[in-house]
C-alpha cells in the first residue's frame, strides 16, 4: 500500500506544471521597484542614506555569478573556519579599518559585521553582561536614557537583565542628576550612552557619565555606545567631533553603527567592535563542528554584508566620505533656517543632522515618511534626517510644503 501511494504521488508531481511567475505577478513586482525608487528619493523622516552607489558591486556579482554559491559567514572571523566559502578575510580588513577609525589600539580589538545596529547592541549588552560577571558574582545593571534606541529596553529583557531607565531632558540627553540618583555603587554597572537618541538626535555626556561612575560607583564597569547613526558620520566631520567616537579619548568598551544609515548599504547592517578584554571574557563554548568557539550570538550571518561593506569603503577615498559628512551639516543648517523662515517650532542638537518640530498634517507625513512623537513640553512633533541623498531642492520643496501647512493651519485657528 505503502508502494502504490508513493508512486501516485510522484505521478502527481510530474503531472503538475511548472510553477513560473505570471505576467500578472512580474507587473507586480515591476510596479513594486518603481515604487521604490521614486519614494526613496524623498525619504526624510528615517536614518537612512539613499545614495546607495552599489552599482560596481552588484556588476562585479552577477559577471562572476556568485550568485551560484552560498557563502555564510559563520563562527569567528579571527579564525579559520572549516567552511570555506565565507568572506572572513574582508570581514576582518571592514573590522580593522573601523577600529584605527575608532581609536582602538592594534591588536586590543575584536569585532564582526553584524545584521543591524539592533545586533549590535546586543552585542554590546551580552559582552558587557559576560564582562562583569568574571569581574563579580552580582548580577549588573544596565543603565539606559529613556530616549535611547527602544532595542535597549527589548534586548535586556531578553538577556534578563535589570534595566533601569534614566530620564532625558527637554532636548533629549540622559538627565544626570537622575543617573546619579538612580545608581546602585553596590552591582556592576553596564552603561549604554545613545551618541543620538533616536528621535530627537541628543548626545549623552559621555565625560560627565564617566566623572559619576569615578565619584560614586568602584566596582566593576562596562561602558558600551550606540552610535548607530552618529558613528557613520562623525568621524569625518570637520573638527572636534570625531573625538566623541575615540575608544583612546572616551573609553568606551564596545561600540555599535549601522552600515545602512551613513555608509548607504542597501540592506540593514553594522559594525561591532569591542574591547579584546571584553572578548577574552566571553563563555568559550567551543563547537567541534566549526573547529572553534562561536563568539557572536546569531551562528549562520551574513557573507555579503561584509563583502558589500569592505567593497564601499575600498572603492570611496577618505575625502569623498568627509564631503558627504560635511555636506550633512551643511544641508542640516540650511533645513533649520528654511524652517525658521516659516515660522515653524524647530530645533536641533549639537553635531545632529536630526532636526526636529512641530508636527504638520498627515499629508506631509505620508510625502516624506516622516516619523512622529510626542513631548510633554514641546507637544505634538515630527522630524526630518538629513542624510546623504538629502540634497538642496529637496529640502527645498518640503520647506515649501511646511510653509503651506503653516499657513493653513494659521487660517484655521480661532481667532
Amino acid at each position: 500500500m505503502t508502494r502504490i501511494l508513493a508512486v501516485f504521488l510522484s505521478g502527481l508531481l510530474l503531472c503538475a506544471p511548472a510553477l513560473a511567475i505570471t505576467k500578472q505577478e512580474r507587473r507586480r513586482v515591476d510596479a513594486f521597484a518603481g515604487m521604490a525608487l521614486e519614494k526613496s528619493r524623498r525619504i526624510g523622516g528615517y536614518p537612512v542614506n539613499q545614495d546607495t552607489a552599489l552599482e560596481g558591486f552588484y556588476n562585479w556579482y552577477t559577471k562572476h555569478r556568485l550568485y551560484r554559491a552560498s557563502l555564510n559567514n559563520v563562527g569567528n572571523p579571527w579564525s579559520t573556519s572549516p567552511y570555506s566559502l565565507n568572506t572572513h578575510a574582508f570581514e576582518k580588513e571592514v573590522v580593522s579599518y573601523f577600529a584605527k577609525l575608532y581609536g582602538f589600539p592594534d591588536d586590543k580589538f575584536w569585532g564582526f559585521v553584524t545584521a543591524s545596529g539592533t545586533d549590535g547592541n546586543n552585542h554590546g549588552l551580552y559582552f558587557g553582561r559576560k564582562y562583569l560577571l568574571s569581574k563579580s558574582s552580582a548580577p549588573p545593571i544596565v543603565y539606559v536614557s529613556e530616549e535611547a534606541h527602544y532595542s535597549i529596553k527589548k534586548l535586556a529583557d531578553v538577556q534578563n537583565l535589570e534595566l533601569r531607565l534614566i530620564k532625558a531632558k527637554e532636548m533629549g540627553e540622559m538627565d544626570l542628576k537622575d543617573f546619579e540618583a538612580k545608581l546602585d555603587p553596590s552591582r556592576p554597572v553596564l552603561v549604554v550612552i545613545a551618541l543620538g537618541t533616536t528621535f530627537k538626535g541628543a548626545i549623552d555626556d559621555q565625560a560627565a557619565i564617566r566623572d559619576i561612575l569615578k565619584a560614586k560607583h568602584k566596582g566593576p564597569q562596562y561602558i558600551h555606545l550606540d552610535a548607530a547613526l552618529f558613528g557613520g558620520y562623525l568621524p569625518y566631520v570637520d573638527g572636534d567631533a570625531a573625538s566623541l567616537v575615540n575608544h583612546q579619548l572616551q573609553n568606551f568598551d564596545s561600540i555599535a553603527v549601522s552600515g545602512h544609515k551613513f555608509f548607504g548599504s542597501d540592506e540593514p547592517m553594522g559594525i561591532f567592535i569591542s574591547t579584546r578584554e571584553a572578548f577574552d571574557n566571553l563563555n568559550p563554548f567551543r563547537v567541534a563542528y566549526l573547529n572553534d568557539a562561536v563568539p557572536t550570538i546569531s551562528c549562520s550571518r551574513s557573507a555579503l554584508a561584509p563583502l558589500k561593506f569592505w567593497w564601499k569603503i575600498r572603492s570611496t577615498p577618505m575625502d569623498k566620505f568627509r564631503a558627504a559628512a560635511n555636506g550633512m551639516m551643511r544641508n542640516t543648517d540650511y533645513l533649520v533656517e528654511g524652517l525658521k523662515a516659516t515660522g515653524v517650532r524647530s530645533w536641533r542638537n549639537p553635531f545632529s543632522s536630526t532636526v526636529f518640530f512641530e508636527r504638520p498634517d498627515e499629508t506631509i507625513l505620508a510625502k516624506y515618511d516622516l516619523a512622529s512623537e510626542e513631548s510633554p513640553t514641546l507637544g505634538k512633533l515630527a522630524h526630518f534626517i538629513v542624510m546623504p541623498h538629502v540634497h538642496n531642492k529637496l529640502i527645498d520643496g518640503f520647506i515649501r510644503d511646511m510653509r503651506k501647512w503653516k499657513m493653513r493651519s494659521s487660517q484655521a485657528s480661532p481667532r
